[in-house]
């Protein structure tokens, strides 16, 4: 009776001793956890397979109205990092989340750059009231996402110090494509005729910034226009000769096809939030670059 646990038990020390506990466990990928679907393709490009990542704004749902599922406030308490980026819902539910997973680290991807003020509706300046509104859309601009990838690497190696040489390894390879990216777009906008572009929401404000452009929101801090907010768009898309208004899913359309008809304009879609970080980028700087050739 003593020989079989005998050797049931050596059996079993002897895997120990060849696949340490440490070591499994150790191969497992760092559950990681983003607000939106950008951070998703910006993490796994640096975290490769080390990293497996959820994302709290899923397609098609606004950082400004939402709200995390019970699902995803249960699923925090396996994660092991939040990457943070400034969008208006983790005001509200950072706390909350925080409380959820105590041992969760919070990186502020966003951290140490410069923050412009967001535009008011119908105009290229941010509001007369001084509301203090600061534009958190960082990530349209190639050469920001790069200082948010310098901070996602870092997290990365501090958690998980054993595959450092992967991460910035990935790390530069992806830095260099941002920087590609960014020549590109350069390029692109070099000699087009027109440098304005009206939108709905103020979603490009550094993308603008970056390459010489001038968006003017239709709505500004989620309020539709006004009825003079309205007019003054509608002269000024006449005066200017504007054919396009840009518009993404997550907000509605009736104001921007209010003016688009009042113009002449078509109405495009082109979406901030995709996942596909670099092909997106390009068909939106594509699709501002043929407006501005008209």
């Amino acid at each position: 009776m003593i020989r079989p646990f005998f050797c049931r038990w050596l059996g079993f020390l002897l895997i120990l001793t060849c696949y340490p506990l440490s070591g499994l466990a150790g191969d497992a990928p760092l559950a990681v956890v983003a607000s939106i679907l950008p951070q998703k393709y910006f993490i796994e490009r640096i975290g490769g397979e080390r990293v497996a990542v959820s994302v709290m704004v899923g397609p098609g749902q606004s950082p400004a109205t939402y709200e995390p599922t019970p699902r995803q406030m249960a699923s925090l308490s396996k994660a092991v990092l939040y990457f943070r980026i400034g969008v208006t819902f983790e005001a509200v539910w950072m706390d909350r989340i925080s409380a959820a997973n105590p041992a969760i680290k919070v990186i502020d991807t966003q951290r140490s750059i410069p923050l412009r003020d967001i535009e008011s509706a119908g105009s290229e300046k941010p509001s007369a009231t001084g509301s203090g509104l600061k534009d958190p859309h960082v990530w349209t601009h190639p050469l920001l996402v790069k200082i948010m990838a310098g901070h996602i690497r870092d997290a990365l190696v501090e958690t998980d110090p054993s595959h450092r040489e992967s991460y910035e390894q990935n790390h530069a390879a992806f830095a260099a494509e941002m920087d590609r990216l960014d020549q590109w777009i350069r390029d692109l906008f070099q000699g087009v005729r027109s440098r304005r572009f009206i939108v709905f929401h103020p979603s490009w404000g550094y993308f603008a910034d970056a390459y010489g452009l001038t968006q003017i929101p239709v709505e500004s801090a989620g309020k539709e226009p006004g009825p003079r907010t309205l007019a003054d768009l509608i002269a000024r898309g006449r005066r200017e000769q504007i054919r396009v208004i840009f518009v993404q899913q997550q907000f509605s359309r009736r104001a921007a096809e209010t003016v688009a008809q009042a113009i002449g304009a078509t109405v495009i879609a082109v979406d901030p939030l995709a996942e596909n970080y670099l092909d997106n980028l390009r068909e939106v700087a594509q699709a501002f670059a043929a407006t501005m050739q008209q």
